[in-house]
């Protein structure tokens, strides 16, 4: 069967791909057969396994978190380093941006030693987060983040290196994922960007704005 055609757009310099396309895909689906994916804002965040990419002066990791139904990056850290720190420094920001207090959430991640640790799994208990981790050999929890990377990849890191310090990939980080939430069209949400899905999901639900879920 044919590819869908991929739609590609020019803004701010940057080249869009769709997400899961053939540079960038994994195996499995989205979500997976079993696998919550997330009706409302906030409700199944996806971390992501982590990405690198190369300076001339080092390596700089990158840890985002997805929200499933909006696909908008709510959580992300960058660091010279792989220790816990920094998935947990993402998820904290996840939940201070979103407020997540209400329960009822569910953290999709790989079973990488960083998400299985007992540090983080800590922080998903007091903030009564439920932990989907995929076993190892399938990518049902993780399909999606891994795309988010391949994405990430081929929009910034390839398509505008090479990289001659760290300071300069970080700020091309953030002003990327700030792109990518606020401009960039995704085509599993219909064609726009991340935050106007949001949006009009709190324009027929209004009440979950009163109910602290942004």
């Amino acid at each position: 069967m044919d590819e869908p055609p991929v739609r590609i757009t020019r803004t701010n310099g940057m080249n869009p791909w769709r997400a899961g396309c053939a540079e960038t895909r994994t195996s499995g689906s989205e979500g997976g057969p079993r696998k919550r994916n997330g009706r409302n804002p906030g409700t199944a965040p996806r971390s992501d396994p982590y990405t690198y990419a190369s300076t001339w002066q080092g390596w700089l990791y990158v840890a985002f978190v997805l929200d499933v139904y909006s696909r908008a990056i709510v959580g992300w850290q960058i660091a010279d380093h792989l220790r816990t720190d920094l998935v947990l420094d993402a998820l904290e920001m996840a939940i201070w941006r979103r407020n997540l207090t209400a329960g009822g959430l569910i953290h999709h991640s790989d079973a990488g030693c960083q998400y299985t640790s007992i540090r983080y799994s800590d922080r998903l208990a007091d903030a009564d987060i439920a932990a989907s981790i995929g076993s190892v050999g399938d990518s049902y929890d993780n399909a999606m983040a891994e795309a988010l990377n391949g994405t990430f990849k081929a929009e910034l890191v390839t398509l505008h290196g090479p990289w001659r310090t760290c300071q300069q990939l970080e700020i091309a980080i953030i002003e990327w994922i700030d792109w990518y939430n606020a401009t960039r069209l995704h085509g599993e949400i219909g064609g726009i960007p991340p935050f106007e899905h949001e949006a009009d999901w709190y324009r027929h639900n209004p009440s979950a704005l009163t109910a602290g879920n942004h």
